[in-house]
């Protein structure tokens, strides 16, 4: 069974409760709750294999969108969310993914940066087209999800499932090379005995 350990930042009000509770549950909460940390479980079979999805909702902040970067220790990969209606939402998120990528120490660190309420275009403040620059600048994958009316909610964590599976064969592979190059120098003598 594939495992994911899944972290969703982003600033306070932008729908990482409603994203979380509709790709667990099939549910759209219709009142908010400010959440204080919440751990959702999802179960799904992706191309014939068994997968689990811990999604961990974080707080967030006004001043520090995640507000506490080494919450992304452990988990296999983050969504940063921001509302497609608040131009200060999307204004952090490279702030958010600096602070991850820093306190992780990986520039490959699979993020995915999420546009939230696409339900709400008549309010839109941020175009799409800034989103996927923004994204693209950062090394990160983007989409835009409407957890109301469950607009590609799926599919913004099972493309960061992608990515964090590509992430893992990388360091796989990575290591593998490492161990045979490690070998290849302990072959090689240094002395010589006369």
């Amino acid at each position: 069974m594939t495992k994911y350990k899944i972290r969703v930042a982003g600033e306070y009000g932008v729908g990482k409760t409603t994203l979380i509770h509709q790709f667990t549950q099939n549910y759209f909460p219709e009142e908010y709750d400010p959440t204080i940390e919440d751990l959702q479980l999802k179960h799904m079979v992706i191309e014939g294999e068994n997968c689990y999805f811990e999604v961990y909702d974080t707080v967030g902040g006004e001043e520090e969108p995640l507000v506490r970067p080494r919450a992304a220790r452990g988990a296999s990969g983050v969504l940063v969310l921001y509302s497609i209606t608040s131009r200060k939402s999307f204004d952090l998120v490279t702030v958010c993914c600096k602070l991850i990528r820093e306190y992780i120490d990986s520039d490959h660190f699979p993020i995915m940066i999420v546009a939230t309420k696409a339900d709400l275009e008549d309010d839109r403040k941020v175009s799409q087209g800034e989103g996927m620059d923004l994204a693209k600048s950062l090394n990160c994958s983007f989409i835009e999800t409407s957890a109301k009316s469950n607009l590609n909610v799926e599919q913004a964590f099972l493309v960061l499932a992608r990515k964090i599976n590509k992430s893992r064969l990388d360091k796989l592979n990575n290591n593998l090379n490492n161990r045979k190059t490690n070998k290849n120098h302990k072959n090689k003598s240094t002395c010589e005995i006369l």
